[in-house]
């Protein structure tokens, strides 16, 4: 996710897809088999320049069955609610494609992505589908730069496999035999391919903590590492890895869009707060004139030369002797200037003053307005969202899996009663 700090950042991360309903919500996605999307951010006049690194030949499920039956890979000694699928997500913030050109670039950078997966995954068989999305809008980028922006990312769908080697038991006849390799499958095994590696010292020796035990680094921690070496090696020098040690190795899809919405909203906000400095602004100059013109005002009422009435300044002059003409003194003709300097001058100001503080007030409503609105959507995904966020504050990685379902379920839910709309922002992943 982008931090608007100017530092553009691979992320890489997985999912579990625990049940077979789970994956069927994520092949509709990705393989864009909807008519309609909750995310009112796709495009689905620019779903026809998606691209498919690896298309599926079938459903994910009856890929999966076929593999099996072909003996490609085995779910022997699986319980029944093993997880069996993965979909891991390549991503870098917008506008790092943006400034590199656009679709086309990403589609590079996506095609070297999809060989990081390739080793990643252990071999291209274990995939059942690679597509980069381009039809997912940048609504906030969009918004800001008056051009409609993509955001670029890629979906892989495969099967966690490792190589596991079948023993001859003690019951084996022959004892030579017993204890030796009987045969190595590939076997589907999600906890033992995202299982936790050791830290290596400069030596490649496993470092201990002070208890002797081997220091462990989280398999998602790995999966970053892996994936920013392997774009660093391609070269896309230009990119940092995502951020050690935080929890967007962890992110759900609806943390992803609540904090997305929370930049949002603290950008409106910074623009609303600015307006309302200006209206501030503009109000405090109003003040200051009316202070001035007081002070004045006072002024003049002390100052012998101009604290005359109105009755005297009509008062002022004498009629000529001859003819309509009006005589004055100097003095009293200096008078005159002064008061009529004085209050063209003022008019000018208050007006320009009234004007500017007019101005700012329209600016200021219509950024609250803009802000409110926001709040509440912000609002709104946040209380939806705050359960499962507190709940993967505290819950422990055996409980992923269940939390994941249940985030799979609400969307579902949601999906069904949100009816088709127009294209938006934010991305969906």
């Amino acid at each position: 996710m982008a931090r608007n700090d100017g530092i553009d950042r691979t992320f890489a991360r997985n999912q579990d897809l625990p049940t077979l309903d789970d994956v069927a919500k994520v092949q509709e996605h990705n393989e864009r088999e909807k008519d309609s999307y909750s995310n009112q951010d796709i495009d689905t006049t620019q779903t026809h320049r998606n691209v498919h690194f690896k298309k599926p030949t079938d459903s994910y499920a009856a890929m999966f069955d076929q593999m099996i039956a072909d003996g490609v890979i085995s779910t022997r000694g699986l319980k029944a609610d093993a997880v069996k699928y993965g979909e891991l997500l390549f991503d870098v913030n917008s506008a790092y494609f943006h400034n590199h050109g656009g679709y086309e670039y990403a589609k590079q950078f996506y095609a070297d992505a999809y060989k990081a997966a390739v080793e990643i995954v252990g071999g291209e068989q274990y995939i059942l589908s690679a597509v980069m999305h381009a039809d997912e809008r940048n609504r906030a980028m969009s918004e800001a730069l008056g051009e409609d922006v993509y955001h670029y990312h890629l979906h892989v769908v495969y099967i966690p496999v490792v190589e596991k080697q079948i023993l001859w038991s003690k019951r084996c006849k022959d004892e030579a035999l017993r204890g030796t390799v009987k045969e190595t499958i590939i076997q589907v095994s999600r906890s033992k391919k995202w299982d936790s590696k050791p830290v290596l010292d400069e030596n490649g020796n496993p470092k201990l903590n002070e208890k002797g035990k081997k220091i462990l680094k989280s398999s998602y921690s790995v999966l970053q590492d892996d994936f920013f070496n392997f774009m660093r090696a391609a070269g896309y020098t230009d990119v940092e890895r995502g951020e050690r040690g935080s929890t967007e190795e962890h992110l759900t899809v609806t943390q992803f869009k609540v904090q997305a919405e929370q930049q949002r909203l603290e950008a409106v906000t910074g623009q609303v707060a600015q307006a309302e400095r200006g209206l501030e602004n503009a109000k405090a100059a109003t003040e200051k004139q009316k202070k001035k013109l007081e002070a004045l005002q006072k002024e003049t009422k002390a100052a012998k030369t101009i604290s005359m009435t109105v009755q005297d300044i009509e008062a002022m002059g004498k009629k000529a002797t001859f003819g309509n003409n009006i005589t004055l003194t100097p003095d009293e003709c200096d008078t005159l200037k002064r008061y009529a300097t004085n209050g063209i001058l003022f008019n000018a100001e208050n007006e320009r003053l009234r004007e500017k503080l007019e101005s700012a007030q329209k600016s200021a409503s219509i950024w609250k307005q803009r802000y409110e609105k926001l709040h509440e959507q912000y609002t709104e995904l946040k209380q939806k969202a705050q359960p499962f966020m507190d709940a993967l504050e505290i819950a422990s990685e055996k409980v992923w899996a269940f939390i994941n379902s249940i985030l799979a379920r609400g969307k579902e839910t949601q999906e069904h009663k949100a009816p088709a709309r127009k294209r938006g922002q934010d991305m969906e992943i």
